[in-house]
């Protein structure tokens, strides 16, 4: 973490000065503002908190409960999300808390009594080594509460406005602000106040039965309900032997899916409540406490159940629906105008639980949509970048959609049903990596390349994130994760992978610093905001092959030491080179010759390049950025 830059600072580091729209900003929520976001869950509090690293962006938030949430519904933290939390600062924080999930457990009937289970197989939690950071269970409302100490430390000083309620809103074009939203006071103190606040854009974040989505006009389909399941929190005294480890379970009697929760002693059961008829409507969710608790027991027989308490449960059947868009175009007006209103989460997609994939694709979804606004409100990108959130997005929620189909079925099918075909245990192998987060890959487009030069690191899939590796940092000697430095700041970042020849006498590696620093066609010289320091946009780290003890960080070429902050002291982190017993080129299949890997904001690999491919790059960023010369 840098933060002596600008001077001295003997407080938390984590708290950085307030600037832009954070300076002197209303505590009561104004009539205008660049964006206002409904719903302060966690697809809305990420957004809330990547834009708030943009001064420039007046941002509120608001929720109509009457203070921060209690207790979460959703607990399932994927690998791929803790990286996020890494990017947002507290992924060691979280993950102290958390309850890691190691492996999961099968339990099927035993054979030789099929009224009885027993267990029948057991798998890693990450089989492959796909990520550093392990799966992690725990209450969705620290994860609000970690990204809210986020978004009210950065700049922009974003906090939640409670106690307001999203009525309806209308898009009045013409208008600086043109989203017109009308408000209901929902607490003590505002209770019943209707009053209209403008934007100049808007975020739905308001769950499944949201409001911003029907005011838009977007419409949810697919599979209608037809599948109930019960599930509780609970302290509970039982002789189950896996009950502090991830378990699937099928019996004679339905299904269990086991979730220890953090702390040492909760647990969470998703109880098979079985087919829900045509003609339920609703009734199942009245299905008492009681009987989920005794279902609960009759599949885990032989071992016992004696609940002693539930902190939480609720019924739920499982529906797979998703958005017709994700924004307030229609699809008669895509390439006519721009959106202004955004819905993320369950507002535009929703399936079961039981995947653990909701809070986690929701969360992706803000994070995607956040800098896109950030970057169009403060001048560094036109308004047409906004058209690749849904464009980008709805492709992934299909693809949630049609694996959490496959997932819901398995779970839900007897013994007999699943005789002869793809068992829980293989099916959950077999997709390993999509639960864990690590299956997104956005296609070719203006904001990711094409294959062209994919075998220049074939260790980084175009469009997918990007997957760190150990190297040693060359001013201190200390061995760092490459992707840790990515930092939620709204930043591209650029790795320079050198080639084979040392510090100092590669040639092609000083072309490139000199092209970057000087020409009028690179991007740092075209699209770094004026008077900002020269990383301000653009965060770039070279790595070099050779022992760091044969190395002189003063030999790498200056855009590599750059010169940052008020009183213009050098950057050391920008200098690494391989580390023995951990070497980056060979486990992300890096050429020797070198290479160029330009990540996005949002931790995504958007193109690769060979070192001297500075028309390329010059090319590259043109549709998305706009020149600040």
């Amino acid at each position: 973490m840098q933060f002596h830059h600008n001077g001295y600072i003997s407080a938390d580091p984590r708290v950085q000065p307030a600037a832009g729209a954070g300076v002197n900003r209303p505590a009561e929520l104004p009539d205008e503002m660049d964006v206002l976001i409904v719903g302060a869950g966690p697809a809305g509090i990420i957004t809330a908190a990547q834009l708030a690293q943009f001064p420039d962006v007046h941002t509120r938030i608001i929720d109509r409960r009457p203070g921060r949430l209690e207790i979460g519904q959703a607990d399932g933290i994927q690998s791929r999300t803790v990286e996020t939390f890494q990017a947002f600062g507290f992924a060691e924080r979280i993950t102290a808390e958390a309850y890691i999930i190691k492996e999961t457990t099968f339990w099927n009937p035993d054979p030789a009594n099929p009224e009885r289970i027993i267990r029948t197989d057991r798998t890693p939690d990450d089989p492959t080594g796909v990520s550093e950071f392990p799966h992690l269970v725990v209450n969705q409302a620290r994860v609000i509460d970690y990204f809210a100490e986020f978004a009210s430390n950065s700049p922009a000083r974003t906090v939640p406005d409670y106690g307001w309620d999203f009525k309806e809103l209308v898009v009045e074009d013409g208008e600086e602000y043109p989203v017109k939203v009308t408000l209901i006071g929902c607490t003590e103190g505002n209770e019943g106040i209707e009053r209209v606040v403008r934007a100049k854009y808007a975020v739905g974040s308001d769950g499944a039965r949201s409001n911003v989505r029907r005011s838009i006009g977007a419409k949810l389909s697919g599979d209608k309900a037809n599948h109930a399941w019960g599930v509780m929190d609970t302290l509970a005294l039982t002789n189950f032997p896996d009950v502090r480890t991830k378990c699937a379970i099928h019996s004679k009697a339905g299904s269990i899916l086991l979730i220890p929760r953090e702390g040492g002693q909760l647990f969470r059961l998703y109880v098979d409540l079985g087919e829900v008829p045509e003609d339920d409507n609703g009734k199942v969710r009245e299905t008492p406490l009681e009987e989920i608790i005794e279902r609960a027991k009759a599949i885990l027989n032989p071992y016992t159940l004696e609940v002693k308490d539930v902190a939480w449960h609720s019924v739920y059947e499982v529906g797979h629906r998703l958005a017709d868009r994700f924004d307030d175009v229609a699809v008669e007006e895509i390439g006519t105008r721009e959106p202004r209103v955004f819905i993320t989460g369950d507002a535009c997609h929703t399936h079961s639980a039981k995947a653990g994939q909701g809070m986690n694709v929701s969360m992706q979804d803000g994070f995607n949509l956040a800098w896109k606004i950030g970057y169009v409100l403060s001048g560094r990108a036109p308004e047409s970048l906004l058209r690749t959130y849904s464009e980008e997005r709805k492709v992934i929620a299909k693809d949630l959609i049609d694996f959490d189909k496959k997932w819901s079925s398995i779970m839900a099918a007897s013994p007999e049903e699943l005789e002869g075909q793809e068992g829980v245990a293989e099916f959950y192998v077999r997709t390993a990596e999509f639960p864990a987060g690590f299956m997104t890959e956005y296609p070719q487009s203006s904001l990711t390349a094409g294959k062209d030069y994919q075998e220049l690191a074939a260790g980084f899939p175009m469009g997918k994130r990007f997957r760190s590796s150990q190297v040693m940092r060359l001013a201190d000697a200390n061995p760092k994760h490459l992707g840790h430095h990515h930092r939620a700041d709204g930043r591209y970042r650029i790795y320079v992978f050198a080639d084979q020849l040392p510090i100092g006498q590669s040639q092609k590696i000083a072309d490139l610093s000199s092209w970057l620093l000087e020409d009028e066609r690179s991007p740092l010289v075209r699209f770094t905001p004026k008077g900002a320091d020269t990383d301000a946009l653009f965060d770039i780290k070279v790595v070099y092959q050779q022992d760091y003890t044969t190395m002189n960080v003063n030999d790498a070429p200056k855009v590599f030491r750059p010169n940052i902050g008020d009183f213009g002291l050098m950057d050391y982190e920008k200098v690494y080179t391989t580390l023995e017993g951990s070497d980056i080129f060979e486990e992300r299949q890096i050429s020797r010759d070198g290479a160029i890997v330009i990540v996005r904001p949002d931790m995504y690999i958007a193109n690769i390049l060979p070192l001297d491919a500075t028309e390329e790059l010059a090319g590259f960023f043109e549709p998305t950025l706009l020149d600040q010369r």
